[in-house]
C-alpha cells in the first residue's frame, strides 16, 4: 500500500487535470457556438448578396423601362432656341394686377411659344401644348432652349402632312423644324451633358427622338 502522501499528491494532480479538461471542454463549447454563429452569418451574407443581385437586375430592368418610356415620350417633344424667356420675381408676382399679367410663368411661356409658331406659319393651339419648360444652360448669358411637349394628335398630323408633302393645316414650316431638329439638338446636348452627371445626361438627352424649331 503506497504512503498517504503519495496518494494525496496523485489525487491533487488528477484533480488539476480534471479542472484543466473541464476548462478546455468549456472553451471548446464556446468555440463551437461561435463557429455555428459564424456559419449562420455567412449564410445570411450569402443570401443578402443573392438578394442584392436580384434587386440590381430588377433596378436595371426598371431603369431600362424608364429610359424606353422617356424615349417614347420625347417623340412629342420640340426644342425651340433663341426665344426670350420671362422669369418673374416675387415683386413682379405681387404687382401682376397692376401690370395686367394674371397668367403664371408657364402660361406666359406657352403663349410665347404659340406666338412663335404663328410667326413660322405653323398651326398649333394652346390645348395642343401639353408641357413647356426650359433646358438647363451652361452660359448664364445665353438664351435658354425651351422644350415643348405637344399632343400626339398634333404630332400625328405633322407626320401625315410630311407624307403628303405638307404639315397640318399647310404647316410646311413644321416639317422643316423636324428635319432641322437633329442638328440643333446635337449642339444643345453638348451644353446639357457638360452640366450634368452621366446618368442624368443620358436620361435628359433629347437627341433620341425629338424635333426642334429655331427661334
Amino acid at each position: 500500500m503506497p504512503p498517504k502522501k503519495i496518494t494525496s499528491a496523485v489525487e491533487e494532480e488528477l484533480e488539476e487535470i480534471r479542472k484543466s479538461l473541464n476548462f478546455m471542454s468549456d472553451e471548446l463549447s464556446k468555440v463551437a457556438k461561435q463557429r455555428a454563429m459564424l456559419l449562420d452569418l455567412m449564410d445570411e451574407v450569402k443570401q443578402l448578396k443573392n438578394l442584392v443581385k436580384e434587386k440590381d437586375k430588377r433596378i436595371e430592368g426598371l431603369e431600362q423601362r424608364i429610359d424606353d418610356l422617356e424615349q417614347y415620350t420625347r417623340m412629342e417633344d420640340l426644342i425651340i432656341s433663341g426665344l426670350e424667356t420671362t422669369h418673374r420675381t416675387y415683386a413682379s408676382m405681387v404687382a401682376r394686377d397692376k401690370i395686367g399679367e394674371d397668367a403664371l410663368p408657364e402660361e406666359l411661356q406657352t403663349k410665347k411659344v404659340i406666338k412663335f409658331f404663328e410667326s413660322k406659319i405653323v398651326n398649333i393651339q394652346s390645348d395642343q401644348v401639353v408641357a413647356c419648360h426650359t433646358l438647363p444652360r451652361r452660359n448664364s448669358g445665353a438664351k435658354p432652349a425651351i422644350v415643348v411637349r405637344v399632343s400626339r394628335s398634333w404630332m400625328r398630323g405633322v407626320e401625315r402632312g410630311k407624307e403628303r408633302g405638307k404639315g397640318e393645316g399647310g404647316d410646311d414650316r413644321a416639317n422643316q423644324c423636324q428635319e432641322h431638329g437633329d442638328e440643333k439638338m446635337k449642339d444643345r446636348n453638348k451644353d446639357v451633358k457638360r452640366g450634368q452627371d452621366e446618368r442624368t445626361a443620358a436620361r435628359c438627352d433629347p437627341h433620341s427622338h425629338g424635333q426642334c424649331a429655331d427661334g
